[in-house]
């Protein structure tokens, strides 16, 4: 066998976001929420499966699935390979978006549903070490639970470091496929949870069509392309404030009239460096040496 990685747009998809075959995401649900009783899901039916960008500037593939259960309650699952500035806003901004958006009129507010966000994280944003966190509401002072209908649970990837033989819940047993299948190469044997079966076997190649195929391989590619400019975006910015500091240093040298092979030594730059910040120092407007 040989498995994709779940982490990819079109795999998360075909995995989470079948609307003829909703077993997977119930068990995954049920799991990362650590729902039981009467509150466990049975049933859910995924909402718009090919939906435009929610917020202008996203991008139109989805790596998101959205579904609503047989109480109405709503669920956001999502998978977020690269950290981008401002995603703790942008999640709480769409999240209560859909959430307010399942009524027309202010009268109708008792119809308003639970609205639970699941992030799925290739990165860490917490300070906290453990990979599973739950945020809702509460009073700052008494710590009670009343405003209950926005939730919000991140799975960190990279803090999940359980291995195979170690997994013993259900919710590690997903996240240890989700982080590692495309790793592995026979379902494990400790799998009976028929849910987390079922992804198994759609996350196998072998059944996979050729269009299936492509897509997941144009998905990958785009993938590393925008965490390829997220990354040279950060050593642009890392460059840049280099060189400001570099620059204050040298506004100082020459005020002491250093020479110019002192200010080298001292910024660790080659001469023609130096030569070229004090040019641009001496091209401000405001240059005065005192």
């Amino acid at each position: 066998m040989k498995f994709v990685d779940v982490k990819n747009d079109v795999a998360f998809r075909k995995i989470f976001g079948n609307e003829k075959k909703t077993i997977s995401i119930i068990s995954f649900l049920n799991a990362a929420l650590q729902l039981e009783g009467d509150q466990r899901i049975k049933e859910v039916t995924i909402i718009s499966p090919m939906q435009v960008p929610r917020i202008v500037g996203e991008k139109a593939s989805i790596i998101d699935v959205r579904a609503k259960d047989e109480k109405g309650r709503q669920f956001v699952v999502e998978m977020q390979v690269a950290d981008v500035d401002g995603f703790d806003k942008r999640v709480q901004y769409y999240t209560c978006r859909d959430y307010s958006m399942q009524i027309k009129k202010g009268t109708d507010y008792p119809l308003l549903k639970p609205t639970h966000f699941v992030g799925i994280l290739d990165f860490n944003i917490f300070e906290s070490p453990h990979y599973l966190a739950h945020h809702i509401i509460v009073n700052g002072e008494t710590y009670e639970h009343k405003l209950k209908d926005i939730q919000f649970t991140f799975i960190e990837l990279k803090k999940f470091n359980v291995k195979l033989s170690e997994l013993k819940t259900l919710l590690e047993k997903w996240v240890y496929f989700i982080k590692n299948a495309e790793d592995l190469e026979v379902i494990p044997e400790h799998v009976n949870d028929e849910g987390l079966k079922e992804a198994y076997k759609d996350a196998d190649l072998h059944n996979w069509n050729t269009e299936e195929w492509i897509d997941y391989d144009n998905a990958s590619i785009a993938e590393q392309d925008a965490i390829g400019k997220i990354t040279t975006a950060e050593k642009k910015g890392e460059k840049k404030g280099e060189r400001k500091k570099e620059k204050s240093v040298i506004k100082q040298c020459l005020k002491e009239n250093m020479s110019i092979e002192m200010m080298s030594r001292i910024v660790n730059l080659a001469i023609d460096e130096v030569e070229e910040i004090i040019e641009m120092i001496k091209n401000e407007k405001n240059y005065i040496i005192v």
